[in-house]
């Protein structure tokens, strides 16, 4: 590749990576205002930041990361994890 290419998959990456930080941000402030929307939408919301933040690591990082799949089964075992926290509490109450 010639210092050209190099400096034009630079400036996309530079973009993408603007635009990766702006729809975490968004989402972000978002999650404050999900009350009165379920759970549901919430989860979402959660889990596109997940995804957000993945694509980040996987444009800045020359090591390998989670494939989607991996970090969806890593999301789906953490949120069983709560909900049996979340049910063992209820039971004791």
């Amino acid at each position: 590749m010639n210092p050209g290419e190099l400096n034009m998959i630079e400036s996309q990456r530079q973009a993408l990576l603007g635009q990766l930080t702006v729809a975490e941000t968004a989402l972000r402030n978002g999650l404050h205002n999900t009350r009165g929307f379920g759970d549901t939408a919430r989860a979402h919301m959660e889990r596109a930041r997940a995804h957000i933040s993945e694509a980040f690591i996987a444009m800045n990082e020359s090591k390998s990361v989670r494939t989607v799949p991996q970090l969806v089964d890593d999301l789906n075992r953490v949120q069983q994890v709560l909900d049996d926290v979340q049910r063992r509490k209820s039971q004791r109450i």
